[in-house]
């Protein structure tokens, strides 16, 4: 998958994380923009997890989703 495919493929899958993920802003998914540990990030500064915790529910909504980045 080239950085095009992958763009595109976040775009499709914004609602996704918007759905698991409420209290993150557009403005966090546009910073996001398909990187997986800003996405990690983010979700610890807006709901406060530890680390670990973030990674385990984005790898958990990976297998769901099946996205790849």
């Amino acid at each position: 998958m080239n950085k095009d495919e992958a763009g595109g493929n976040w775009k499709q899958f914004k609602g996704k994380v918007k759905e698991q993920w409420g209290k993150l802003t557009d403005d966090d998914l546009t910073i996001v923009e398909g990187k997986r540990e800003q996405l990690i990030g983010k979700i610890q500064e807006r709901y406060g997890y530890q680390k670990e915790a973030a990674e385990k529910e984005v790898k958990e909504w990976e297998g769901r989703n099946k996205y790849h980045w």
